[in-house]
């Protein structure tokens, strides 16, 4: 389908459209007015990693496109907890900790997109705000009567459960419900036509659009993008070492930019449409290296997509580092550091400290595998102790990529 609204034809360009619930009346619709539109995020953690980085995306390429983001955080769908694609229940928070989450959180919007009172400015809201001043039966007789059980049984999210014998509580179970209303709610209060998300949210998103045509007869859009995976089929928040952050404090700089320097060379261009600001032109140019020479490619996507989330201090800082890493053989100013005290650390404690392993199970296994050095030497015994004087530092590497820094306390 060719589009006729600068966004349709600007998420269609970058590979982010998947399904559309009326994609000719979402385009009219573009093309003549500004569309307020939202993504959900819950706050489950204080920071937002990079498997929510295409949905951040998506607000950015609607605020570009002249048209405004709301940013939905699920301050109280948080505390209830989405099933979609999970398989246990979760765990509860505190109404500090979710607070505190949603704060935290905020802080990595903000450099994806500009916030205000303008027409395209973007807001955050909190649907705690409203969800917590409805009454269960008011609930019930308003919103309840408009979805089946029949059909909630339908759902993946739901199926997936049952199939595997693994419990849903009822308060799961609503969840559906509310992320519905939150989209009529929306609707209503700040005028949002439209509600994005990933391909798994394809079914609570329809359930919103439905619940606000039929309530209101007013006509909303959904729109979700694919499931962004890399391509050895993982997923896009996971690195060896865990969730790839994209909060400064959850997540140094360093491994952040080293995640998208360490990517497959079958991602490189699809990663810079979706992830980073670069024209598309530049795109097929830097897709198209080959050999040795998609390293470069790498380099820029991991550069534009560190400046963007972290800003540009930090991505030149990372690809610093990384130089002089592994091309001068030094121990760069921005690799992880730990601090070692005078009693000195074991090498297998040593690499958990640093996040190279999960644990000194895996640490051994790795030693073992001869695939760890201290300064450039490799080392077999685990329970080798290092000491460093006050104030040397030593460079402790696993394999080839990952590097840190011990320093004498």
């Amino acid at each position: 389908m060719t589009y006729s609204s600068s966004l349709l034809r600007l998420l269609d360009e970058r590979g982010y459209i998947h399904q559309v619930t009326d994609a000719e009346a979402l385009d009219a619709l573009a093309a003549k007015q500004i569309v307020p539109g939202y993504v959900g995020f819950d706050a489950t953690a204080p920071s937002l990693h990079v498997g929510n980085l295409v949905s951040i995306m998506l607000l950015r390429r609607l605020q570009q496109a002249g048209h405004k983001p709301v940013v939905l955080m699920g301050g109280g769908t948080t505390r209830i907890g989405d099933p979609t694609g999970k398989d246990e229940v979760r765990k509860m928070l505190t109404d500090e900790a979710i607070e505190g989450n949603i704060a935290s959180i905020r802080t990595a919007f903000e450099r994806f997109l500009t916030f205000g009172d303008g027409p395209t400015d973007a807001v955050m809201v909190n649907n705690h705000d409203w969800l917590g001043q409805i009454g269960y039966i008011e609930m019930l007789q308003k919103v309840g009567t408009h979805f089946t059980v029949n059909r909630m049984l339908s759902f993946d999210s739901v199926k997936l459960r049952l199939e595997r014998e693994q419990p849903m509580t009822f308060l799961e179970f609503n969840y559906m419900i509310l992320q519905g209303y939150d989209f009529r709610h929306l609707c209503q209060t700040q005028d949002v036509r439209l509600q994005m998300g990933g391909s798994d949210q394809w079914g609570n998103i329809v359930n919103g659009v439905e619940l606000t045509r039929r309530m209101d007869s007013t006509e909303v859009f959904g729109l979700t993008t694919p499931l962004i995976t890399k391509a050895d089929g993982t997923k896009m928040g996971k690195s060896v070492s865990g969730a790839v952050w994209l909060n400064e404090a959850s997540l140094p700089s360093y491994d952040y930019w080293q995640f998208w320097r360490n990517c497959d060379d079958r991602d490189v261009g699809r990663f810079l449409r979706l992830f980073t600001d670069l024209p598309l032109d530049e795109i097929a140019r830097l897709e198209a290296l080959e050999g040795g020479e998609i390293n470069d490619a790498k380099i820029v996507l991991a550069n534009e997509a560190t400046k963007l989330c972290r800003g540009e201090e930090a991505a030149k800082a990372a690809e610093a580092t990384a130089r002089e890493t592994f091309a001068g053989g030094g121990a760069g100013e921005d690799l992880p550091t730990v601090e070692v005290d005078a009693e000195g650390v074991r090498l297998g404690a040593a690499c958990t400290a640093l996040g190279f392993t999960a644990s000194n199970g895996e640490a051994k296994r790795k030693i073992a595998e001869g695939a760890v050095k201290l300064d450039d030497e490799v080392m077999s015994d685990p329970g080798f102790l290092i000491s460093i004087a006050p104030g040397e530092s030593r460079k402790l590497s696993l394999g080839k990529k990952k590097h840190g820094i011990l320093r004498g306390a």
